[in-house]
């Protein structure tokens, strides 16, 4: 996984991946725990965690080689959170179709909006940061 060591963490338990891709751990994790998601849910919380991680690896490895993937799951809704601890606080950017990068945020906040969820950045103790969205397990009709 591009140098960078990747935990993800689920009920207390600790998983360190190494080369494994991100978002089949976390498919893997909630097929093993049985949540009842809609399969576009699912679809788009793999799609946030790639591009959370990918964010992650590409911005802020240098400074943070070890970065968590942390999966919540409630009665109604699942949590994904990727922390590092590099201090940038990155902005979704606009859409600007003569860029070819850089919409990684804005797509998940587009995914989690589309979903009904929420999604934000949060600075942590240690000076580093934590990017999670929290999507509905079923579509809101």
């Amino acid at each position: 996984m591009l140098g960078a060591e990747l935990v993800v963490e689920a009920g207390g338990v600790v998983l360190r991946l190494g080369a494994v891709q991100p978002a089949h751990a976390v498919r893997d994790l909630i097929g093993r725990q049985g949540v009842p998601i809609e399969d576009d849910i699912l679809q788009g919380l793999l799609l946030i965690v790639s591009e959370l991680v990918t964010n992650a690896v590409k911005h802020a490895a240098l400074l943070s080689p070890e970065l968590a993937v942390e999966v919540a799951i409630g009665a109604d809704w699942v949590r994904v959170s990727v922390e590092d601890s590099h201090p940038y606080r990155p902005t979704a950017l606009e859409t600007d179709y003569a860029q070819t990068g850089g919409r990684g945020l804005l797509l998940v906040k587009e995914i989690t909006a589309e979903a009904g969820g929420s999604c934000d950045v949060e600075h942590t103790a240690s000076g580093g940061k934590t990017i999670w969205a929290a999507l509905p397990l079923k579509t809101r009709l």
